[in-house]
């Protein structure tokens, strides 16, 4: 599958069945500045604090992630131009990003208690992650990250019964997450993550990794771009090392393609570990409130 097949894809899907009736939320306008102002060769931290300090509360969130223990310093940021100078223009725009698409696209389920703060750790796992290997952007892997399972809320929210699909399809070991979707509303969570990411504009390697990323398949073929294959396993390496942070069995795919996605990566057991020491300090700081 390439760009323009998925987006045919995803005209298709919207024309019939249950995503036509699906109400996808508008990209905020802050975060339509905030890509156009990091989409710059040079970003301007100036543009990056007159959007942080737009909003009273994402101001606030900018700051207390600025003095979280994770960034120590001997005096504490007090204003959003401090929270940019200590955690730079790249890493600001992700906890921007992650509060703007919180508010956008909110999770009002008990099955869901969590997915924001898990979401907010597969991103900033897929970013590490992508900064330890070559050739892959780690802003573009955050934002793949944060976005991945999208897909969920919004089939939770506007399709009758997927509750019940979503504890089935948590629970079911014989068959896949999507085909269990696919069997009671003949769509999934990655089509709907799809064509969120695309009415959003996001780059269309995020939406063609999202699109596939239960589809491990990809990874031997080469008619699909090498960064969307590599999304697509950094994605679930990173599902595989929240889940275990967070106390949950591992995961039926990492059982079934663990291997295979090592050996797409190029990386063996030991740096995994070496990761998961790294990211603990990353995980523990994650604490939305």
């Amino acid at each position: 599958m390439e760009v323009a097949e998925l987006d045919r894809e995803i005209e298709k899907a919207r024309a019939r069945g249950p995503v036509r009736d699906i109400l996808i939320p508008p990209c905020p306008d802050l975060l339509i500045a905030l890509r156009a102002a990091m989409g710059k060769s040079d970003p301007e931290p100036a543009d990056i604090v007159a959007i942080a300090s737009s909003d009273v509360a994402m101001a606030a969130a900018l700051i207390r992630v600025a003095n979280s223990p994770l960034y120590a310093r001997s005096r504490t940021a007090q204003t959003v131009g401090q929270a940019v100078t200590v955690l730079g223009v790249t890493q600001t725009s992700g906890v921007l990003t992650g509060f703007l698409t919180r508010n956008a696209l909110p999770v009002q389920s008990p099955l869901l208690e969590h997915f924001w703060e898990t979401s907010t750790r597969r991103a900033l796992a897929m970013g590490f992650i992508a900064r330890q290997l070559y050739g892959v952007d780690p802003e573009i892997a955050h934002t793949c990250g944060l976005f991945i399972h999208v897909g969920i809320p919004i089939l939770l929210q506007g399709v009758k019964g997927y509750a019940g699909t979503l504890t089935e399809a948590l629970a079911r070991m014989d068959r896949s997450f999507t085909a269990t979707e696919n069997a009671a509303h003949r769509t999934d969570h990655a089509v709907i993550g799809a064509i969120v990411a695309r009415t959003w504009h996001l780059p269309p390697v995020i939406a063609l990794a999202i699109r596939l990323h239960h589809d491990f398949g990809v990874w031997g073929n080469a008619a699909i771009s090498a960064q969307a294959r590599n999304l697509v396993a950094i994605a679930l390496l990173a599902d595989t090392l929240v889940a275990q942070h967070e106390g949950v069995p591992k995961h039926q795919e990492w059982q079934q393609y663990g291997t295979q996605c090592l050996a797409h990566l190029q990386i063996n057991e030991s740096e995994v570990r070496a990761w998961d020491d790294a990211l603990h300090p990353l995980f523990e700081s994650v604490a939305l409130g």
